[in-house]
């Protein structure tokens, strides 16, 4: 599947592959999606941080075993990182594995953006499109705005979702 930005390009949005080099940079990505989750646990922040950096590293070695030859792409917008997005390619599946903004890149349409763009580049092929869900994730409207259904909600914390091309 090749990704061609049409939708979030026209927000200045491009993507770049991720390397070794921009791990500091997704491991606070990661934190600021786990802020508001934290705030109530009585640990000093030095304690949260390292908790927050080891489980940056821990979902960061679960996706390098299990999605081997995912296509890991760093969002950028005026040549700042602002974001993640991970796809892994399977024979009638597209998996976003990840898609993550900065807190100061949310809520301005480039998320739905970008997940219109894989939609797009999916369709032609016939393949349906899946990502795991937070149960409690606030984004959930936004994929049900898109067309995506909840295939599994027996998964603890997540749901399966998955989206399909009209036929």
């Amino acid at each position: 599947m090749a990704l061609h930005l049409q939708e979030a390009a026209a927000l200045g949005v491009v993507l770049r592959p991720m390397s070794d080099a921009d791990l500091p940079f997704t491991a606070a990505l990661y934190a600021s999606t786990r802020l508001e989750e934290l705030a109530p646990v009585p640990w000093p922040d030095t304690v949260k941080q390292s908790f927050l950096a080891q489980q940056h590293a821990a979902q960061h070695a679960h996706y390098q075993q299990h999605y081997r030859g995912m296509h890991a792409m760093i969002v950028e917008r005026a040549g700042l990182a602002i974001g993640r997005l991970y796809l892994y390619e399977m024979p009638a599946e597209v998996r976003i594995v990840d898609i993550s903004l900065m807190p100061d890149a949310r809520r301005h349409g480039i998320g739905a953006a970008l997940l219109r763009d894989v939609l797009a580049a999916a369709a032609p092929a016939g393949n349906s499109v899946t990502i795991h869900v937070e149960k409690n994730n606030p984004a959930r409207t936004l994929y049900a705005r898109l067309g995506f259904t909840i295939l599994d909600d027996d998964r603890g914390a997540y749901d399966l979702w998955e989206w399909r091309a009209a036929a």
